[in-house]
């Protein structure tokens, strides 16, 4: 089972793996809160962040399974595409259901992010999960080493960055060859309402 490079049409499905493998994430609690319809609001999230990559042309990469998928990332191309209308009419509609409360929260851990941008051009790990039944067999490094493979193809990049807010995942990006690039603290008026994010590079082998 080897990632490859997904359509649109996978779309759904992509939402679907990082909705299991980020339901009980910081930053997702952290924006949505624990209300009684979190698994609909966590969709709803979800979806427009999977639908920014649609619509910008950018890519998402899977592990197909017998049935479904069973593995997702999803890449950016930062300060290299236009947001077209349809994703800024698709932002409103959400956030107008999700509540200014949530929205407030979500721009803020993007401003925390923020100062870990790195200037040289590059590609942007925005999210990678695998569903609970394949976890333990591979698949997250062998998604690692296929969105390195990208940015090594992408003439203008340099490298990869990420962020995380688990602090057990430091080691992980650090044995892939990742270096982190800064840390912050993000919080909010509710006091259970606050994370750690961390910011990390990983330079092509030939830059």
């Amino acid at each position: 089972m080897a990632p490859v490079v997904l359509d649109v049409d996978a779309a759904p499905e992509v939402v679907d793996v990082l909705c299991e493998a980020f339901y009980d994430y910081p930053v997702m609690r952290f924006v949505l809160g624990s209300p009684s319809d979190y698994t609909a609001r966590l969709h709803e999230l979800m979806t427009v962040y999977v639908m920014a990559r649609v619509l910008r042309d950018e890519v998402m990469i899977g592990v197909p399974g017998p049935t479904a998928l069973l593995a997702a990332a999803t890449v950016s191309y930062p300060g290299q595409r236009e947001s077209p209308p349809e994703l800024g009419e698709l932002r409103e509609r959400t956030w107008d259901s999700l509540g200014s409360a949530a929205r407030s929260r979500y721009e803020s851990f993007g401003a925390a992010n923020a100062p870990f941008e790195v200037e040289a051009p590059h590609i942007h790990l925005g999210m990678i999960g695998v569903r609970s039944e394949a976890k333990g067999s591979g698949l997250g490094g062998a998604m690692m080493r296929a969105v390195h493979d990208l940015s090594e193809k992408v003439p203008w990049s340099t490298g990869v960055t990420l962020t995380t807010e688990l602090e057990a995942n430091l080691s992980f990006y650090e044995h892939f060859g990742y270096d982190r690039v800064g840390s912050a603290r993000v919080g909010s008026a509710r006091v259970d309402a606050e994370l750690t994010t961390w910011g990390f590079f990983r330079p092509d082998p030939a830059c």
